[in-house]
């Protein structure tokens, strides 16, 4: 793992971020999902390098992850991250972004496309959160009735977070001793935890939680939108895309069959190949 820089952004929030390519003029940032321990760099550690050699890139740790602060007070989650990256963007010059966002990644791109439209170029979004209504599929699914049970009595444990990350992909190869270990050591710490916890009842939210309902407001989307699905993913499930493949004017859909929850790593080369041609297109 890289070192990484840091910037402070509205009430004094620090975010954490690895950069690319900072010679480059267009900018993509790059957002990862959700689950326990996750990080810019677990989730796109590989592909920062890739997209660095056609865009200044950046990785960000969102808040509540990695090394960025761990608030536990903060407004609905897609908002509040999506508000700290504009911030971001403000600190560092940047007028206006491309979006590549897995899961809760996707969810927040979403929220900063749609409250901040001026800000967001395409958006590349592989099963966003928010965004997926699971037509036929059951809710909850297999992968968040494993993301409840991680932190659930009698408390974390390796052994549910190996449990979670199988899930998430189809080629178990990918999921090693070392990536439980190091999420691991990231999930159960007491301020991780903690900012899970907020995390979570953000969504719940009686006032703010129609925020999470993203599928509700796709249609305001104007960007140019490319939805990326695993036909295996557990989490959200490919029938989760039509929703908004229907409403979201400009959008595209591409499914790589034997692919989960994160196409990043498990289509590498494909997946790189399809978001950077998507990205530069006319």
């Amino acid at each position: 793992m890289t070192e990484g820089k840091y910037v402070t952004v509205q009430d004094g929030l620090k975010l954490h971020y690895h950069e690319a390519g900072a010679e480059h003029a267009e900018t993509v940032i790059l957002l990862h999902g959700g689950g326990p321990g996750a990080s810019a760099w677990s989730n796109f550690g590989r592909n920062l390098p890739v997209f660095g050699k056609n865009y200044r890139t950046l990785a960000v740790d969102q808040p509540g992850f990695g090394r960025s602060d761990k608030p536990t007070e903060h407004p609905q989650y897609f908002r509040h991250s999506a508000d700290a990256v504009v911030g971001l963007m403000d600190e560092l010059g940047i007028e206006r972004a491309h979006f590549v966002g897995n899961s809760l990644g996707g969810g927040a791109s979403v929220r900063l496309a749609l409250n901040h439209p001026k800000r967001a170029g395409r958006l590349v979004l592989m099963g966003p959160g928010g965004l997926s209504v699971n037509l036929f599929a059951p809710d909850p699914t297999e992968g968040i009735k494993n993301l409840g049970r991680f932190s659930a009595p009698p408390g974390p444990s390796r052994e549910k977070l190996e449990a979670f990350l199988r899930i998430m992909v189809h080629d178990q190869s990918l999921i090693t001793d070392e990536l439980i270990d190091e999420r691991f050591a990231a999930a159960s710490a007491p301020e991780s935890l903690a900012a899970m916890k907020a995390m979570g009842k953000s969504f719940a939210q009686p006032d703010s939680y129609e925020e999470g309902m993203l599928w509700r407001e796709a249609h305001r989307l104007r960007q140019r939108v490319l939805l990326i699905w695993g036909r295996e993913d557990r989490v959200n499930p490919l029938d989760g895309a039509l929703l908004a493949l229907k409403t979201i004017p400009r959008a595209q859909l591409h499914v790589f069959g034997g692919c989960g929850h994160w196409a990043q790593l498990e289509k590498f080369d494909e997946f790189n190949r399809l978001a950077l041609d998507f990205l530069g297109a006319s």
